[in-house]
């Protein structure tokens, strides 16, 4: 069965094609794909940007290789219907009416303390009725959904962490997420500088290349890493996985943020299209790769997780010589003004520079049938 193209490859293709600086035929050679295909996600995505008439969900729908993305087990179990948001002016601290039900229980009449402590009983009965009100309850669904956000993701501030929960579907802003959170001491592991004696986070596997960049076979051994240049928009972010034995980057993932998820998409499009089992993939210490959602996919999907030391580059030296390729060859030519510009750039000489170490060894350029059959073989030409 051929394997399904990752959405986020396949709306960079349609990018590229777009902008007309090459046929495409080429374009498609270039990406290994055919050329049929090419005209058909084109033709979709004008339909979807209504360039054209016509259904995107006609017959098929989408292209069959593009998988929709499922709804994660569990999403939204703690969403709350947002809080009407009115405060109890007027009335007493709430730790009044414990003291009252404490005295109640001495003998000393109800009536008596909420006189003396100036409020009346009927403010008592119905916080007793009802101790916690709707903000209280909803800052308590909007701090667990906070707590969970920044556990998969240790670098995120408030900020970050507010977007997410707009994202899930709650109601807050900024201001409420920052007195939560510091309520909670959840801090960005970036926010608090301690001087040249930190501490960089626990690795969360061993180092299983120890500088061995070799890989009998391919999708043996994978190596990943994330790199940043700025735009004329704000900085750009690529995470990108290279296979050791055919040194072809086999997944990325460009985005505008430097979060988790970032790694989690590169990952995931890698094994969309390499299907591979049992491979090890070795990064740094970073903690969008300590994440609990990285590392959940690396588990879900049969792979084995591998971390470098603490301030040696040469531990992923087979990464490092790409992004140094890359600075020299796109990212530092001629200034950036916006990200997609960069990030069509990006891919385009992604996948050109494989085809030209192809030539440069001999075994000439992937035709589609050659990249169809080796990515259903998990082999690399």
């Amino acid at each position: 069965m051929p394997k399904a193209f990752p959405l986020e490859f396949r709306r960079d293709v349609v990018a590229v094609a777009r902008k007309g600086e090459a046929p495409l035929t080429q374009i498609a050679k270039d990406f290994g794909i055919s050329e049929a295909c090419l005209h058909r996600w084109l033709k979709l995505a004008d339909v979807e940007d209504g360039v054209r008439s016509g259904s995107p969900c006609r017959g098929s729908g989408r292209h069959p290789r593009v998988k929709e993305a499922e709804p994660d087990p569990g999403a939204g179990e703690r969403d709350l219907a947002p809080s009407r948001g009115v405060l109890r002016s007027g009335r007493p601290p709430k730790m009044m009416y414990p003291l009252v039900q404490d005295l109640a229980v001495d003998g000393i009449p109800v009536t008596l303390t909420c006189r003396v402590l100036g409020f009346s009983k009927q403010a008592f009965y119905q916080w007793r009725s009802r101790p916690f009100s709707d903000r209280d309850w909803a800052n308590a669904q909007l701090t667990n959904a906070a707590i969970d956000i920044h556990h998969d993701d240790p670098a995120f501030g408030y900020r970050f962490i507010a977007d997410e929960l707009a994202r899930a579907g709650h109601t807050a802003g900024e201001n409420r997420v920052q007195r939560l959170c510091r309520e909670q001491r959840l801090w960005s592991v970036f926010a608090k500088k301690r001087g040249l004696t930190r501490r960089s986070g626990p690795p969360v596997h061993d180092d299983l290349l120890l500088r061995d960049f070799t890989a009998p076979a391919a999708n043996v051994r994978w190596v990943t890493d994330i790199t940043e240049h700025a735009t004329g928009e704000g900085k750009l972010y690529l995470c990108a996985i290279k296979d050791l034995w055919s040194a072809r980057i086999v997944g990325y993932s460009i985005d505008s943020r430097m979060t988790a998820e970032l790694a989690v998409s590169a990952l995931r499009n890698a094994v969309a299209l390499r299907d591979p089992v049992g491979t090890i993939v070795h990064s740094d210490r970073g903690s969008q790769f300590r994440a609990n959602a990285f590392l959940r996919t690396l588990k879900a999907n049969g792979l084995v997780g591998s971390m470098g030391r603490v301030g040696a580059c040469g531990d992923n030296a087979a990464m490092e010589s790409f992004f140094t390729l890359l600075q020299k060859n796109v990212l530092d030519r001629r200034r950036w003004p916006n990200r997609e510009e960069l990030r069509a750039a990006i891919v385009v000489w992604i996948e050109r520079t494989y085809h030209r170490r192809r030539r440069q060894r001999g075994l000439g350029r992937l035709t589609p049938v050659e990249y169809e059959t080796l990515a259903m073989a998990a082999h690399a030409a």
